[in-house]
């Protein structure tokens, strides 16, 4: 429960940019199947949950060891 409390922020991140690089794939996507990220379902959805994530952790707040 602690570990959910603390990336809360990375969590909401990561469920938004999936959806977010699924969304890219459904309605943009690459028609020639020659784009290594967009011509599949899974490698967007993966690239944009990381992105997301990586995204909404800049503006996590970091707690000091030792303290909660």
């Amino acid at each position: 429960m602690e570990f959910l409390k603390k990336y809360t922020l990375t969590i909401i991140g990561v469920l938004i940019g999936a959806i977010a690089g699924y969304a890219y794939y459904h309605y943009i996507g690459c028609a020639s199947g020659g784009c290594p990220i967009t011509s599949k379902p899974m490698n967007s959805t993966l690239y944009g949950a990381l992105l997301g994530g990586l995204l909404f952790n800049i503006f996590q707040k970091d707690t000091p060891v030792g303290t909660k």
